[in-house]
């Protein structure tokens, strides 16, 4: 089908039926409620195949005989069992249909398990193509790892593939060759033996997202520590490979640094109960929950490089910092729809900027969140189209982090704006949400309306601009390049001092009695451009 990616949107972008079974709320989806994973993966790492079977726990919502579930070619669903029967299944592409030969009625509880197998797709570039690294390290030993934040979990395991809805709970069980470790979400509950080879049991007690559950092996070590943060004993848990555990002690104490602002500006890192784990991994790294993978080769910066060009990207560990954030947003606030994953980049990417405020001062923050604007391109909205697994623009991470820094210019009150990033962690805690209900919890805590300054930021791609001519002692000014409702304050500084105006984007503004020599600065911190026609 044929939709305008977005109102704003100057593309036109065709979308398949494969994309609305990807992204869609379809029928086979919303009339199960999904309460339990059970995964069981079996590791063949001389074939690189994967086999196993996924215990899936519902409670039916509306009356429906038909449950999809999602898993990508190469890999394939087996069978399908409720209790003793097998049940038959039709495929369209990634989607499967499985047809219950019970009446399912609503209220009750119902359990199918999905078995599996196959060769998953190779990650040629990952993160960000996804799939399993299958790699060795530089002794040899087998080091294995799943990414698949795009692309979906479904491209290794059968799963409910759509973000809208969590499990409460889940187990996942990995059984690979001695002695090799495998390192997955939550609490190690157990390890099983049987012959040659052994099984983890990683046991997650929070609801979680389907890309953010990983699997991870290699010849680890493990080392940790406990962080006394505000929720009480938090333990830390640190799995490399077994040649770097000296630079991981070294490199790894900004995760106590981190959890200390982070707590501080977000309230309590939100899976206590799961442990934090930082994991060692053979690619960049990625945000899972409670496993968070690591690859930025122990060094400061991203790679070794800032961002921001001003130094202040290198007083902290990208990788540690970054994916950390989002156990905050991505893993505690998720997404009902791929559309809206600016929730989890812009306040992850700005939750660097926050680092560097609480442990550096907010001078650092400001030029380290100014210096990244140079990445941001414009090229189309950061909200993408909803019910087809569409993303926005890669804006969602730099625009998006200075659409919130202009916002706590707007609040101007620190607190105030420390405690709307705490009050989101708690209203929204472990849920999935739309666009919407972040932006009016927002404009909420700001008290005057957003809309236009939202639909600004996420719907357009113009920046807002200040237009202004100084003309006989009096400042004219107004908003251009914006949509109608942008309407907001902003501080400017004349001959040194500080004015908070309100231009319109509607009309021109009049601010008179200005002196005869007069000297217009637009506070940087407001992510907008300026055009003076006086001359």
């Amino acid at each position: 089908m044929l939709i305008t990616s977005n109102a704003y949107a100057q593309e036109e972008i065709t979308f398949s039926k494969a994309d609305s079974l990807k992204g869609g709320l379809t029928a086979g989806r919303v009339w199960w409620d999904l309460n339990y994973y059970h995964l069981q993966v079996k590791v063949d790492i001389e074939n690189k195949s994967l086999s196993g079977q996924n215990e899936i726990h519902y409670t039916v919502l509306q009356p429906q005989q038909t449950m999809q579930i999602d898993l990508q070619a190469p890999m394939k669903i087996e069978r399908v069992l409720q209790g003793k029967n097998e049940l038959s299944f039709t495929s369209e592409g990634a989607a499967h249909f499985i047809q219950f030969d019970k009446k399912q009625e609503k209220g009750k509880k119902g359990q199918i398990t999905v078995y599996f197998s196959g060769q998953p797709r190779v990650a040629e570039n990952p993160p960000w193509d996804g799939g399993i690294t299958w790699s060795t390290d530089k002794n040899g030993n087998p080091f294995i790892a799943s990414s698949n934040q795009g692309i979906g979990a479904s491209v290794w395991w059968p799963n409910k593939e759509h973000p809208y809805d969590e499990p409460d709970s889940m187990l996942i069980s990995v059984d690979v060759p001695k002695p090799l470790i495998d390192v997955s979400n939550g609490k190690l509950r157990e390890v099983t033996e049987a012959g040659d080879r052994r099984v983890f049991h990683w046991f997650v007690s929070n609801p979680i997202n389907n890309y953010g559950v990983n699997l991870n092996i290699g010849d680890y070590e493990n080392f940790g520590e406990v962080y006394n943060g505000e929720k009480g004993p938090l333990e830390c848990s640190y799995w490399v490979l077994s040649y770097n555990v000296e630079k991981a002690k070294k490199q790894f104490k900004d995760v106590p640094r981190m959890l200390k602002a982070f707590e501080h500006w977000f309230g309590p890192y939100p899976f206590y109960e799961d442990s934090y784990k930082l994991v060692e991994a053979p690619y960049l790294g990625m945000e899972h929950q409670s496993s968070v993978t690591y690859g930025n080769k122990y060094k400061n910066g991203y790679l070794g490089r800032d961002l921001s060009s001003t130094g202040w990207g290198l007083k902290f560990d990208f990788i540690i910092i970054h994916e950390s954030g989002h156990e905050w947003f991505a893993n505690n606030i998720t997404n009902k729809d791929v559309a809206d994953m600016w929730i989890h980049e812009s306040f992850t990417h700005y939750s660097e900027n926050l680092f560097l405020d609480y442990h550096y001062g907010t001078e650092a923050a400001n030029a380290y969140i100014q210096g990244v604007r140079s990445s941001i391109q414009n090229d189309r909205p950061i909200i993408g189209t909803y019910g087809v697994s569409h993303e926005g623009s890669g804006d969602m991470y730099y625009k998006g982090g200075n659409m919130l820094h202009t916002l706590r210019q707007l609040f101007d009150d620190d607190e105030k704006w420390r405690a709307t990033l705490r009050g989101l962690n708690k209203e929204f805690y472990h849920q999935t949400v739309s666009s919407k209900q972040i932006e009016k919890y927002l404009e909420e805590a700001y008290g005057k309306p957003l809309n236009g300054f939202f639909d600004q930021y996420l719907r357009d791609t113009r920046i807002p601009t200040f237009t202004y001519r100084v003309l006989n002692g009096k400042l004219m000014y107004k908003w251009e390049n914006t949509n109608p409702a942008f309407n907001i304050p902003i501080k400017i500084y004349i001959n040194g001092e500080a004015e908070w105006i309100t231009p319109s984007s509607l009309k021109y503004q009049v601010l008179d009695g200005l002196p005869e020599e007069v000297e217009i600065v637009i506070d940087p911190n407001f992510y907008v451009a300026d055009f003076n026609l006086t001359n």
